[in-house]
């Protein structure tokens, strides 16, 4: 799998920013066959930082109802990222 496949997307939320500030911690949504090693090369290939630790959470899929039509919002796996305390990656920076 190509680093470009494994990260889809940075997820920016109020809460994804704290982390940035505070530990120096990235989120980002990747593909779900994904595993930590590969999320880490491809972190640091993609934006030539260290990372230190990978953390990977897997979200399940909920149920939602428009009207009478029900279906259901897609799973998504999201990795939170350490970095180095000296690196940073621009574009969750403002």
């Amino acid at each position: 799998m190509l680093s470009s496949e494994i990260i889809i997307r940075p997820l920016i939320t109020e809460k994804s920013m704290q982390l940035v500030e505070k530990d120096n911690k990235y989120t980002f949504e990747v593909d779900k066959r994904a595993n930590k090693i590969q999320v880490k090369k491809a972190i640091e290939e993609l934006f030539n930082v260290t990372v230190t630790k990978v953390n990977i959470i897997n979200t399940t899929p909920k149920k939602k109802r428009v009207g009478r039509h029900e279906g259901y919002k897609p799973q998504k796996t999201k990795a939170v990222v350490t970095l180095k305390a000296e690196d940073k990656i621009e574009i969750f920076s403002s």
